[in-house]
């Protein structure tokens, strides 16, 4: 029997583990937090959905005597995610405008807490289990109105790029006090649930403050070990990280024996252990991947199967949970949003705060399943009160994008001073690994500028904007901290100035303005900032797919297909110094857009030479447009001098391109004519090329077919002339 209920327990984890992950990267989707689908995950495995649509199958699936085994495993995961809360909560966050944030993070906590005290006078007859005194009732649903999830704040803010703003660090410092002080709060109303009374909690809470203050001293003292051992060995092995856990389960059980929660002790030695930078790194990334891919998602499953949304059954109950969905939200955006303005905050930043601190999350599950387990909230308000802890973390995003846009945010972030000259013409370059990517900056350079940088009298006017994104994967893992991010962008910027200062010749360096920035979705970002920037090109490196093989697949696909500007990929063989230009031109948009790009080369570089091969089958009449004809004729002498336009007969043109590719330094390609989202390539032709060709090779995709460079081209090339001019005149 004891065998029948392990093997029913583990296929019920497979269950609830893989509906978790597909239902939380189905909301990611949705540009929400993971932990919301997760939250939905676990509650569709309950009596909300699987048991109303089947309920044998919900009977059969989690049989009453396999809920203990649950329940078990969910207090080891929050005892876990408790101590990794701690350990993140960094005492840096306390020193940013700290002032400003106890006000701020003070009244958002009394605000809602006093209006869930009033709101207890009506929910209290009405939906409280009986068992509990209204103290006990009123203090935990003031203290469930009150919180705010930490965790989920801070991911907010990284996704954001806002760690490195005003408002990200104030709502980080307002989080962090108002996390602390809800804990206490929290406590405290627990301990009164124990007592059943004010003055029976006051030997729990004298206990509680003995204890926190015996780990402040003595506690840090003896975790400092940890530090100097980091120190000395570089990482932290089996025993030592043992010994840590047993210190966070020892924690965890002297707070519940004091009369409070086990959570508490797992957070206080999380919050205590020395912020040593690779001691916290290496101990959160050790501890949270099982914590967070299992265990987490057992106590979602357990919170759900314990929500019954089928108990507001009456168009009254779902007034009432509208009521407090309302004042939850009214309680904490008023209290946080006055309290801001009042310490001379914009309105902007003071209604962005305080949607920011109206997220909930998985804290507020937490502070709920303890009032379930304690009697002190019935299973009806249980469910009503997560639905007001999905309702505010679903629209924290949504509406922080409303009051501040991602436009907004980046005026407030410190960015490279560009030059007070406004560019012409404005490349964009995606750069994943900075030491690999020399060449693809080189190439940019070289289309943008050529050899006029060497020429003094030669006006910069040109910009590249490398953009290397730092990609966000996990959820509340230690990577996706402020504090963490804010290591990782360091960490590129100085890669970054590495690649930079590298460039020859020199002058070049002016130019080029690095773009570091923490993203969720690499493609999205980058089409994002084009846009932003105002890019004329963005210039990509070629990246097969790890697991496709479509070459239109992966991060290259995503900006193709999603851009709405001209794009580029380079095939780079490593060949140096670009002279030699092989165009194979057919009258298209793709091929105008590459023979705009070579004719830049071109009219920048005096060395540089072009061959623009135009390659037809027997009998084929030339794909010579009179529109090609006229721009020849336009060109400059000094430019035209330098252009070849043979033309070849040739039964496998594709191999014809290939041959003369041999003798090029770059081949520029537009994609073909039957290039499309449909087909998951850039062409059979252009597909080809990227095998088969001996040269480096470019290839384009112009966004639109009315806009063309043409003009600013040959605008270019005209004054490049009228300089040369001059120049013979003088001598």
């Amino acid at each position: 029997m004891k065998l029948e209920i392990v093997i029913q327990v583990l296929i019920e984890i497979v269950i609830v583990i893989g509906l978790s992950r597909l239902v939380g990267l189905g909301f990611r989707r949705l540009k929400q937090p993971l932990v919301i689908g997760e939250i939905v995950a676990g509650i569709m495995l309950g009596p909300s959905l699987l048991g109303l649509i089947a309920p044998s199958v919900a009977a059969g699936l989690f049989p009453p005597e396999t809920i203990p085994f649950l329940n078990v495993l969910s207090q080891i995961g929050l005892i876990f995610f408790m101590f990794l809360i701690g350990l993140e909560l960094d005492p840096k966050y306390l020193k940013n405008q700290l002032d400003v944030a106890v006000l701020v993070s003070h009244v958002s906590i009394l605000v809602p807490f006093s209006l869930g005290t009033l709101l207890a006078l009506l929910l209290y007859p009405l939906v409280s289990s009986g068992s509990v005194s209204f103290t006990a009732f009123a203090l935990f649903l003031g203290a469930a109105m009150s919180i705010t999830a930490f965790p989920v704040l801070a991911r907010i803010i990284t996704e954001n790029n806002l760690q490195g703003t005003k408002l990200g660090t104030l709502a980080l410092t307002c989080a962090a006090v108002d996390d602390v002080t809800a804990w206490c709060v929290l406590a405290l109303a627990i301990a009164v649930t124990r007592t059943n009374s004010m003055t029976g909690a006051i030997p729990t809470i004298l206990l509680s403050l003995l204890y926190i203050v015996l780990m402040v001293t003595i506690g840090r003292k003896f975790l400092k070990n940890f530090a100097n051992y980091y120190d000395r060995s570089g990482r932290l092995n089996q025993f030592v990280l043992a010994f840590i856990y047993i210190g966070v389960v020892v924690s965890a059980l002297i707070t519940e024996l004091i009369g409070i929660h086990l959570i508490f002790g797992a957070f206080l030695i999380g919050a205590v252990m020395p912020k040593h930078p690779g001691l916290t790194r290496e101990l959160a990334q050790k501890t949270e991947d099982f914590v967070l891919t299992f265990l987490l998602p057992i106590f979602f499953a357990y919170s759900g199967l314990r929500t019954q949304i089928g108990l507001l059954n009456t168009p009254f109950l779902w007034l009432l949970c509208g009521l407090v969905v309302a004042v939850a939200i009214a309680g904490k955006y008023f209290g946080t949003y006055i309290a801001a303005r009042v310490s001379k905050i914009d309105k902007r930043e003071s209604a962005a705060l305080g949607w920011l601190m109206n997220t909930r999350g998985l804290t507020e599950l937490i502070v709920l399943n303890i009032g379930l387990s304690l009697n002190v909230i019935s299973p009806l308000l249980f469910t009503m009160l997560v639905i007001m802890a999905l309702v505010t973390t679903f629209m924290t995003s949504p509406l922080l994008e409303w009051v501040y846009p991602k436009r907004l945010i980046r005026k407030d972030v410190v960015e490279p001073d560009v030059s007070d000259v406004e560019p012409d013409y404005r490349i964009l370059v995606p750069i994943s690994n900075p030491a690999s990517q020399k060449g693809l900056i080189q190439l940019a350079l070289t289309i943008a500028l050529g050899n006029a940088i060497e020429e003094s009298s030669k006006a910069l006017t040109s910009a590249i904007y490398p953009l290397s994104l730092i990609q966000l994967d996990e959820e509340y893992a230690f990577g996706s901290t402020p504090a963490e991010a804010e290591r990782l962008i360091a960490e590129r910027e100085q890669r970054m100035t590495e690649l930079v200062s590298s460039l020859e010749p020199p002058q070049v360096r002016s130019v080029v303005h690095p773009i570091i920035r923490v993203a969720t979705d690499v493609a999205q970002e980058a089409v994002r900032v084009a846009e932003a920037d105002r890019a004329d090109l963005i210039l990509l490196g070629w990246h097969r797919p790890a697991f496709s093989r479509n070459r239109l697949g992966g991060r290259v696909g995503q900006i193709l297909s999603t851009a709405r500007t001209d794009v580029a990929v380079f095939v780079d063989r490593q060949q140096g110094k670009i002279q030699n230009l092989l165009v194979p031109y057919v009258s298209n948009s793709h091929n105008d857009l590459g023979l705009e790009i070579a004719l830049r080369i071109l009219v920048n570089s005096e060395e540089s030479t072009l061959t623009i091969l135009s390659v037809a089958q027997s009998h084929q009449a030339s794909d010579r447009t009179y529109e090609f004809r006229t721009l020849m004729e336009q060109l400059p002498a000094s430019v035209r001098d330098r252009i070849h336009t043979p033309q070849v007969e040739s039964s496998h043109p594709i191999e014809a391109v290939v041959e003369a590719s041999a003798n090029a330094d770059l081949t520029i390609a537009g994609a073909s004519r039957e290039w499309g989202l449909e087909r998951q390539t850039l062409g059979f032709y252009a597909d080809q090329l990227a095998v088969q060709c001996h040269s480096s090779l470019l290839i384009t995709r112009r966004y639109s077919q009315v806009t063309a460079h043409l003009t600013s081209v040959l605008g270019a090339a005209v004054n490049t002339n009228r300089e040369i001019d001059q120049s013979e005149a003088v001598t």
